[in-house]
């Protein structure tokens, strides 16, 4: 094993301009913040990584995770926190966001039994995912979850037979316009069938509560939300003006991005844009507002550490290297898919020349390529043994990854 110490000030090979501020630009700070000794990495990290722990692994510091919750909360004060628990299911990271007073979405009964194991009401509870066994339905039910999502007529009967008189909300279909990991077309459906839908819905006995919508993971683009937001209102105003029912919540989902190497907005900015066009859009009393962060809350907050296995050349004239690291796409980075999402990669011989690569994971599966056309470059004297880091990976990492494709040991995950 080499022991290698990771220079604190070591840049972010993918992009040469990123800076310690750029490793917090989704935070506003308040209270004790976390100590960060370099872009995406705070002392307690540090610490941990300085052990060399078995790769690859993710760590996580959970105070980053606390502050990212209390600036969503100071930044879009009337809306409802409901934390996307498929982003992070970690028992540790749920329990602290339970602590600190955050609902949750849940995509199954196995999510929904997580949060009840932590002690959270049922009633700070969602069943937001719109494909639901009705056993399952029944089984939420029995547990005192009463906030279910639809987007079709079966779910809609399947929710008033196994969860009568609970709230239901609609979820439409949106543009993922300026989204590095786009949502559209499995979820949601046109203005014209929610209507309906929720119509029906009062027939069935049930709470026509609300409207949902996500404009995307990992969203840039802030006029995205004013998009989905007049829909919303005008499905409101269209049932209320039309059929006489008063919906009272708009569920605006995830979309809130994390740091990966590239100049973002503030998640205050965020938060100002985003009540501003509430403010605009909605004639009257103000909706109930629902927030649903999964990459937000925890993106930054984790650090994935692999080892190098093999770095190699197809040809003696070729000039990018292929570099294969013990972290592929089926244990642990399932978003490099269409290289949609690029995590910042820092190593300890950063500062030297580096080359053009190829990064791949180190399954016998020819997808396992992570990154091939989006120019990263490696330094020139990387070899097997040496570690690297990829940034920004507390969400959708540990949850992605396989059981033990190819006989691999399903990554490891540390929280502090």
């Amino acid at each position: 094993m080499h022991n290698h110490a990771f220079r604190a000030d070591s840049p972010a090979v993918t992009d040469p301009a990123f800076s310690r501020e750029e490793a917090g630009t989704c935070l506003t700070l308040v209270g004790p913040a976390p100590q960060w000794v370099a872009p995406g990495l705070t002392e307690k990290m540090a610490h941990f990584l300085a052990n060399q722990p078995q790769t690859p692994c993710l760590v996580v510091d959970l105070d980053v995770v606390e502050v990212n919750y209390r600036s969503l909360r100071d930044s879009l004060p009337a809306a409802e926190v409901f934390y996307a628990v498929k982003a992070n299911p970690a028992p540790a990271f749920v329990a602290r966001l339970a602590a600190l007073g955050s609902s949750f979405d849940t995509a199954s009964l196995q999510e929904i039994d997580l949060c009840l194991g932590l002690g959270v009401d049922p009633e700070r509870i969602s069943f937001g995912n719109t494909i639901k066994k009705a056993r399952d339905i029944a089984a939420a039910y029995e547990r005192g979850v009463r906030l279910y999502a639809f987007d079709a007529e079966e779910e809609l009967e399947k929710i008033a037979e196994h969860a009568p008189g609970s709230q239901v909300f609609c979820r439409l279909f949106v543009d993922n316009v300026g989204a590095e990991w786009p949502l559209s077309r499995k979820f949601g459906c046109s203005v014209d069938m929610a209507r309906d839908l929720l119509v029906k819905a009062v027939t069935l006995g049930l709470d026509a509560h609300g409207v949902s919508f996500h404009v995307g993971s990992q969203q840039k683009d802030l006029g995205q939300w004013d998009v989905a937001l007049s829909k919303a209102a005008e499905l409101f105003r269209d049932l209320r003006d039309l059929h006489g029912i008063e919906l009272t919540m708009v569920n605006m989902g995830g979309g809130l991005p994390t740091p990966y190497g590239q100049p973002l907005y503030t998640v205050h900015e965020y938060g100002v844009h985003i009540q501003a066009a509430v403010d605009r859009l909605f004639d009257g009393v103000r909706p109930r507002m629902i927030v649903e962060p999964g990459r937000y809350m925890g993106g930054n907050a984790g650090i994935l550490e692999t080892e190098v296995v093999l770095v190699s050349r197809k040809d003696a004239t070729e000039d990018r290297r292929w570099v294969y690291i013990d972290a592929g796409r089926f244990n642990g980075l399932a978003e490099t898919e269409g290289e949609a999402i690029r995590y910042p990669i820092v190593s300890d011989k950063d500062g030297e020349a580096t080359g053009p690569v190829i990064i791949a994971g180190p399954t016998c599966d020819s997808v396992d390529i992570l990154y091939d056309k989006a120019n990263y470059a490696l330094p020139l004297s990387l070899k097997a043994g040496d570690r690297l880091r990829l940034l920004s990976t507390g969400a959708y990492t540990t949850s992605y990854a396989s059981i033990g494709f190819n006989g691999f040991t399903p990554i490891q995950a540390h929280y502090l």
